[in-house]
């Protein structure tokens, strides 16, 4: 399994739910970006699990740890490694996964794919926290198209039959 993506903007993610940390290697980002961290943090704070009974009980306040590739806000042309420190974990419930796969969770086929290798705690490589490094090479990324003028607009236009008015960016 590759843990990259993309050609000239190639992203690796790295680490597992309930490892020390995850995050994102970058690489084919210019030098001389400016990067505003506290982008960063409202992208991130975005995917952040809501205070919902069905979600996570987990409170990470993610902050990004750059590793390399940024001297003073500024990209250096060499690769980006940023990432978020694993905090709030607990994997004492997670010891019988091996025996007991979590329906509709990725711990069966992860055990099957890996041979049991696999680090299923929190739902290691498949769990949502993983999305953090993503948010991370996704903030990289807008600033780069913001630098050469380009603007991503979205919104949903319908949900079943109800429908949205029509939106200006």
């Amino acid at each position: 399994m590759s843990n990259a993506i993309g050609t000239l903007f190639r992203i690796a993610s790295f680490g597992e739910s309930h490892g020390p940390s995850v995050g994102v290697i970058i690489d084919g980002c210019p030098a001389g970006l400016r990067l505003d961290m506290n982008e960063f943090r409202r992208d991130l704070d975005r995917r952040a699990p809501a205070a919902h009974p069905a979600s996570t009980s987990r409170r990470e306040r993610d902050v990004v740890r750059v590793l390399s590739g940024v001297l003073n806000d500024v990209t250096t042309g060499a690769p980006l490694c940023m990432l978020v420190e694993n905090t709030d974990v607990d994997s004492s419930t997670y010891a019988d996964l091996v025996h007991t796969p979590r329906p509709g969770h990725a711990d069966y086929p992860a055990y099957v794919k890996y041979g049991g290798l696999s680090d299923l705690r929190g739902g290691g490589r498949f769990s949502g926290r993983i999305t953090a490094g993503f948010v991370i090479a996704g903030t990289v990324a807008k600033a780069l198209l913001e630098q050469i003028g380009v603007d991503v607009f979205a919104y949903t236009t319908s949900i079943g039959g109800v429908r949205a008015a029509e939106c200006e960016p």
